[in-house]
């Protein structure tokens, strides 16, 4: 009984742990419920999605909302929105509800659909970028309509079970009354305020998510040929039978880069099996500054990444002087501490990161100003602590395989020892 009681706090443990990303510790989904009326039956709301992750952001197929009635509640109609099960409404005569099923799953609509069908922040086809690359764009908004239920802020009970998509990857908690959200009248001189307000929060873990990583960093440098490349299927290697070499006839096969509905990939075949590789080279070493190149290749044929986003930790980035074609933004989690940045493309440049092939890579440069008291190209300073594309961490090389500073000194002594060698073995032929 001590050992079962042991490990259901170890898994409860390591799931808290792997929820909390020390990189954005304020980063989750918050689903907002605000009732606007009251109806015979029930009520009408407004549920607004808010991504306060700073660089994740909610990728295609899009989002996709579910949770449990607590009573015999219905979904009378939507805006903005749709169930994807009706459910069974037999026993309803004339009007008939939108959804009667007791655990309703929610997706957003698509783009161009009816003016009479839309709300206000809806129908990107659930896509949510991330708070820190376009706040605008980070939001997605519904209205439902709810009958069998409460007309009153007492006899109103909340839904419970909320799970939050795609994937596997976000857990909600459970919701909480909060209190009401104000609005401001279009001339801004009055406010009001919903009638009732109950939030919901969901955070994210990679673990939970999936079971390898997405993406590994390769490194390289001006001083040392060795290119360190990806750890040996970084990304997991029980595809490999099914990946394709870049030269394959199959990629002319009309049809082979259509995107599966579960987003399954369809790999180049390489020794790290990743969708994705970041390559960091240390490219030029200035007298007061030093100057990186970052390369994002795509390895899926059927994937194109939009509003994309790369987080790097390192010690310099506190001082970065020029970024040439990314844009770039400070990560400043803990106050004082300013180590990690996020790059991601240029609107209407590079934003894209198309799809495996010739054109299935991103690049820029950074000029880093160097402070004296810690700079240093020994020991692997140069290369990045953490590296997260698209909100996933990547798998880094083992630091002892990281290109290293050759040792003049220890040059030196070599070649004074074959000197000497050379010598003795010269006057003993004499």
């Amino acid at each position: 009984m001590r050992l079962i009681l042991q490990a259901a706090y170890l898994l409860l443990f390591f799931s808290c742990v792997a929820a909390y990303d020390p990189l954005d510790p304020n980063g989750n989904i918050t689903i907002k419920w605000d009732i606007m009326s009251w109806t015979p039956d029930g009520y009408v709301a407004v549920v607004t999605m808010s991504n306060f992750q700073m660089y994740r952001h909610v990728m295609t197929p899009g989002w996709n909302l579910g949770w449990v009635w607590a009573k015999k509640e219905v979904i009378w109609t939507m805006v903005g929105a749709q169930a994807t099960e009706q459910g069974d409404c037999s026993k309803f005569k004339g009007n008939i509800p939108h959804c009667c099923k007791r655990s309703p799953t929610i997706v957003d609509l698509l783009p161009g659909v009816p003016y009479n069908q839309q709300f206000s922040n809806c129908c990107k086809g659930g896509v949510l970028a991330s708070w820190g690359q376009d706040p605008s764009a980070a939001v997605s908004q519904f209205q439902i309509s709810v009958g069998q239920a409460g007309t009153t802020n007492k006899t109103v009970k909340l839904p419970k079970n909320f799970t939050f998509g795609p994937g596997f990857g976000y857990t909600c908690g459970p919701a909480k009354i909060v209190p009401s959200t104000m609005f401001l009248t279009p001339d801004r001189r009055r406010k009001t305020q919903a009638l009732m307000t109950w939030n919901v929060t969901c955070t994210y873990s990679q673990f939970l998510a999936q079971r390898h990583p997405t993406c590994c960093v390769s490194m390289s440098s001006f001083y040392n040929e060795t290119i360190t490349p990806c750890p040996s299927c970084s990304c997991g290697c029980e595809n490999r039978d099914k990946c394709i070499k870049s030269d394959s006839k199959l990629l002319s096969v009309v049809g082979i880069n259509t995107p599966r509905k579960d987003n399954t990939p369809l790999l180049q075949c390489t020794h790290h099996m990743c969708p994705v590789r970041v390559h960091w080279h240390v490219k030029i070493n200035y007298k007061d500054y030093w100057r990186v190149k970052i390369a994002v290749t795509n390895f899926n044929y059927r994937m194109n990444y939009t509003q994309w986003t790369l987080v790097v930790q390192h010690p310099n980035l506190n001082n970065v002087t020029q970024v040439f074609s990314f844009d770039y933004k400070p990560l400043v989690a803990y106050g004082s501490i300013n180590d990690t940045a996020m790059f991601y493309g240029m609107k209407f440049y590079n934003d894209l990161l198309m799809e495996a092939g010739p054109f299935g890579n991103v690049q820029s440069e950074l000029l880093l100003q160097k402070d004296t008291n810690t700079f240093t190209l020994t020991q692997g300073w140069a290369f990045p602590r953490k590296v997260y594309f698209n909100g996933d961490e990547c798998m880094l090389p083992p630091p002892d395989s990281y290109p290293f500073l050759p040792n003049s000194a220890y040059k030196r002594r070599v070649f004074v020892s074959l000197m000497i060698s050379s010598m003795l073995i010269i006057i003993s032929v004499l």
